[in-house]
């Protein structure tokens, strides 16, 4: 199972289609404090849509009381502020997808005491960011391409359409 972390998420709506997309790839989704919303609010749920109740959600306190509770565990940290491609790793079964929030990204100090794990989208000179869902689902489906669908690892099916 991959694991997607949001730290500190401010935008409901957001937060909401990632919940949708964690489900739709099988993932975990983390939320580490504290919200700029309540997950009760009505927008998050209307971003999820009906997924809500399928969703494998943990809630933290902090980004200290997440990594306390996996240790061990390989985090990838998310941001504009970095230049190694997220391309350039090699995603594994259990990795967690850290990314920070709308307005600011991941702490500066985190990915101070990171380098080796911080990862960003390529875009194009002169683009600050790209939406913090669409972001996610770039990286979360290039984390399940390299685990192979196709081995049974994850129980994703195409969807025909019509």
């Amino acid at each position: 199972m991959l694991h997607v972390v949001l730290i500190e998420p401010e935008i409901p709506q957001n937060t909401g289609n990632i919940a949708r997309l964690c489900v739709a790839a099988g993932a975990r989704l983390h939320l580490v404090g504290p919200l700029g919303f309540s997950i009760d609010e009505k927008a998050v749920k209307r971003a999820g849509m009906d997924y809500w109740d399928r969703l494998d959600l943990k809630t933290w306190g902090s980004w200290e009381e997440l990594l306390a509770a996996h240790p061990g565990a390989r985090f990838w940290l998310l941001s504009s502020k970095v230049d190694r491609p997220y391309w350039n790793v090699e995603f594994r079964d259990g990795d967690f997808l850290l990314f920070g929030r709308e307005s600011k990204g991941l702490p500066s100090c985190l990915l101070e005491a990171h380098p080796q794990s911080s990862l960003t989208i390529p875009m194009t000179e002169g683009t600050r960011s790209i939406n913090l869902s669409t972001s996610t689902g770039i990286v979360l489906y290039e984390a399940i391409r390299q685990l192979n669908v196709s081995s049974g690892q994850l129980p994703l099916v195409a969807n025909p359409v019509s």
